[in-house]
């Protein structure tokens, strides 16, 4: 069969690399693909947006594309699925109206509250003055979220209500997020440790994916700003099989039920980002995918064929398959160009990743592409560095030997993903900086 994947981030190259593995996998297009892309057998990079549908709906229909993954949201919010659809071609992912959950943030609480899943009070503002009255009469501080997409970069969470105040100002009067901070949620703030629990369906099933935990903050110790993902590791020690169990009929199935009762059937990956309160999991947000970097540890511990899955999702059919997993824990570390998540610079030559992958380690490029035969960054986040082994700290410290193989100007990551507090600091100081090797 021949498949077309949309996106071209790191997410992406985790998925095409494990598409890739099928049997049933004649040809994969990656529209736009990466530099890692472009190196997988049986892929091809195409020279088409991620959001440009009409552009996507008309390749896949010239190419005889049976089988169409969508990997970031945007597409997805827009109406890619809808789109392919309606021209009688297969396609992995939710609708438009399903993908609101988050499209819209607004929606999605709305959606919580009608259909009374755990999540934190809030309330929804598109009025300036409107949004300082309410935050003058609460007596905490608050986190603050732009309702629209803002590349996982939306939620403020302030120190005093000072800056949640500038916060409100930023997004609503100097439209720091462009249209996807027209509204915005004034949300109480929930404290706990954060878990992602992510889930196949199909419409009226579910199968749920290993849980795993991201590390948003810029550096080490979960300090600096909010970033897309420094890291991840999968499974977390946090959740019990009776703590899954409440999650996925909390959080999970009122979704499918929702979604179905509303005219909205649920098709895809459904994303949970929850926080485990003292009072129990509260949902922070639902994402319409898989999330980036969690797809970099959860599909390498994925024993099933990829695309048995999707299909069975697509035609309402995931009974029909059955998800295997493997015995084992995964970590991946983020190498981000320096200045991200704000100003950075592109075009810079990486080194090293064959180097990195011979420790047994695998490297998912994001923000790569090749030029006159050389690898050279093209984004904010440029590569995750994935390892496996029995557990979690073992994974973490073989992620961190292929991180060190890999260089290149003003590489930034964090060093105490999955790794236990005691030895946080000790990685720290014995982390290289960046160095040359030869070139990958």
């Amino acid at each position: 069969m021949k498949a077309l994947l949309v996106g071209g981030g790191g997410r992406e190259h985790a998925i095409a690399h494990k598409l890739s593995q099928s049997p049933a996998l004649d040809h994969l297009y990656v529209a736009p693909g990466n530099g890692g892309t472009a190196r997988l057998a049986k892929a091809e990079n195409v020279a088409i947006g991620a959001e440009d549908i009409p552009a996507l709906l008309a390749f896949a229909r010239d190419h005889a594309v049976d089988l169409t993954v969508v990997g970031p949201e945007a597409p997805l919010v827009a109406g890619i699925v809808d789109a392919f659809q309606a021209a009688g071609l297969r396609i992995f992912g939710p609708t438009r109206a399903a993908a609101q959950l988050e499209g819209s943030k607004a929606f999605s609480k709305r959606f919580m509250q009608r259909w009374q899943i755990p999540t934190g009070q809030a309330e929804i503002f598109d009025d300036f003055d409107d949004a300082m009255r309410y935050m003058r009469a609460i007596d905490f501080v608050p986190v603050i979220k732009a309702s629209g997409l803002a590349a996982g970069k939306g939620v403020i969470v302030p120190a005093t209500m000072e800056q949640a105040a500038t916060a409100v100002r930023d997004i609503l009067l100097e439209r720091r997020f462009g249209d996807a901070g027209a509204t915005l949620l004034v949300e109480e703030k929930l404290s706990g440790p954060e878990v992602s629990v992510l889930a196949f369906c199909d419409g009226h099933r579910a199968r749920l994916l290993p849980t795993a935990q991201d590390h948003k903050r810029l550096r080490d110790r979960d300090q600096g700003p909010n970033t897309g993902g420094m890291g991840a590791f999968s499974p977390s020690a946090l959740v019990t099989p009776d703590l899954l169990a409440e999650i996925e009929r909390t959080t999970i199935q009122p979704v499918l039920a929702g979604m179905a009762a509303e005219g909205a059937p649920y098709v895809g990956v459904l994303y949970a980002g929850l926080m485990l309160t003292p009072q129990g999991p509260r949902v922070l947000e639902y994402n319409c995918r898989l999330g980036d970097p969690e797809t970099q540890v959860l599909l390498p511990l994925l024993d099933s064929d990829l695309i048995e899955v999707l299909q069975a999702c697509s035609e309402g059919a995931l009974d029909r398959v059955r998800l295997r997993w493997r015995k084992a824990s995964a970590v991946t570390v983020v190498m981000a160009s320096e200045g991200y998540p704000d100003e950075y610079r592109t075009g810079l030559e990486i080194f090293g990743i064959d180097e990195a992958e011979a420790t047994g380690c695998t490297v998912y490029q994001a923000g790569t592409r090749l030029k006159d035969g050389r690898l050279i960054t093209a984004g904010g986040r440029v590569l995750s560095v994935t390892a496996t082994a029995p557990t979690v700290e073992h994974a973490a410290r073989r992620a961190y030997i292929g991180v060190q193989r890999i260089s290149f100007a003003g590489a930034h990551y964090r060093r105490d993903i999955g790794l236990p507090l005691r030895a946080k600091t000790r990685q720290a100081k014995h982390s290289p900086t960046t160095r040359k090797t030869n070139k990958s």
